[in-house]
Order: C-alpha cells, then structure tokens, then sequence
C-alpha cells in the first residue's frame, strides 16, 4: 500500500513539475516573441532621424530587446547557461551603443569615451559568467570593479568636463561592482543625457535603495529614475 502511494505521488509531483515547466516556457516564448516585435517597431521609427542620431536610436532599441529578454530569462527560464548568454548578449548590444554615441564627440573626449565603453563591456562580460560560480570569484570581481572605480575617479579635471553619458554609465556599475550590497549583474544602467535609469530584478528593497543612493552621487547625474522589481 505504502510503496502504492509513493509512486502515486511521484508521478503527481512528476506531471505538477511538467506543467509547471510547460507554462514557464509558454511564458518565455510570449515575452520574447513581443521583444522582439518591440523591437521592429522602434527601429522603423528611428527611420525618421538622420545620421549618427539614427544609429543610436536603432543600437537603443536592440539593448532593450536584449534587456527584456534577458529579464524574461531571468524570471522563466532560470537556468544560469541561458541567463549568461542572455546577459553577454545585452553587453554587447550596450558596447555598441556606447560606441555609436562616442561618435558624437572628438578628441581627447572621444577617446576616453571608447575607452571607457570599453572597460565597462569587459566588466559586463565578466559580470556574465559569476552567475553560476562561487564567493570567492564574485569577491575577486568586486576587486576588479574596485580598481575600475578607482581608475575612474583619478580621470582629469578635462575629462570629467567632458563628462558623457557613457561615462557616467560606466562610473555608475563601477560603484556597483565595488559595493558589498549592490550585485552589479543585477542591475541595468543606461545614461540619457545626464538621466541614469535603472531596471532589472534585485532581491530587497534595501538593494533597490543602495543603487539609488549610489547614481545620485555620481558626478554629472542629474536624476535616477529605478524601475528596479524586488524578486518574488
């Protein structure tokens, strides 16, 4: 009777977990289908623009694609190869805008702007692949972001003059990658025009409030707006 009742309720737990996972992936499919759909549509509408304006408004729309199927990842999908790939995709898409909107500037200004752009997509990079790895490596990450942040703050009077979006972006996950509290995969930053805006998921409110609180005190942002969720 026992061993009746087991099998009984293993192949309950079996079908309940089929389900489950079927619906998840139904999820995922639907929030990455209407990403991409999204997507279309803003990239017709930078049509309407010329130039270098242009290619910055089409590198936008595929960064948040990547973001919001990075997010659909996250949330249906959670499995820590997919959320790597997912997370190295919209890094590169955020490089490729960086480096559209360095085009806008010349001299010095220009190249710490690339540079910048750079350092920030290699620390995205490695931010990707601490998602499945132990404390000891996510410690040495913050190591790195500490030095980055560091190296940041030591820029000259000149180039803080020339402060860009990408680099307060870049000074910004800097800061997070350097906190204790703040997990800067968790957070996504984009820059317009002094505006920082922050999405993702975090795992507290006390999280969502620490990267806030370390935007605002960046040197050139002039208002943090979070869209940031707490995890259920």
């Amino acid at each position: 009777m026992k061993k009746i009742l087991c099998i009984s309720l293993a192949a309950l737990f079996s079908t309940s977990f089929a389900v489950a996972q079927a619906a998840d992936n139904d999820a995922y499919k639907a929030a990455k289908d209407k990403a991409e759909s999204d997507y279309k549509v803003a990239k017709d509408n930078c049509k309407s623009l010329k130039g270098n304006a242009e290619d910055i408004c089409k590198d936008e729309a595929k960064v948040a694609e990547a973001r919001a199927i990075l997010d659909a990842t996250r949330q249906h999908q959670n499995n820590a190869k997919d959320v790597d790939k997912a997370q190295r995709k919209l890094a590169d898409a955020e490089y490729d805008l960086a480096k559209e909107r360095c085009d806008d500037m010349s001299g010095s200004a220009k190249s710490a702007c690339k540079s910048d752009a750079k350092s920030a997509h290699k620390t995205a990079l490695a931010n990707a692949g601490t998602t499945s790895t132990t404390a000891a490596v996510a410690q040495d990450t913050r190591e790195a972001g500490t030095n980055l942040a560091n190296t940041t703050r030591e820029a000259t009077a000149d180039t803080r003059s020339a402060m860009s979006d990408t680099m307060i972006t870049t000074k910004v996950k800097a800061e997070y990658a350097a906190d204790p509290l703040v997990k800067a995969m968790d957070v996504h930053v984009e820059t317009q025009k002094g505006i920082v805006m922050l999405s993702g998921f975090v795992p507290s409110k006390a999280e969502a409030d620490k990267a806030v609180e370390l935007a605002r005190k960046i040197e050139g942002v002039q208002e943090v707006k979070s869209s940031l969720q707490i995890k259920k």
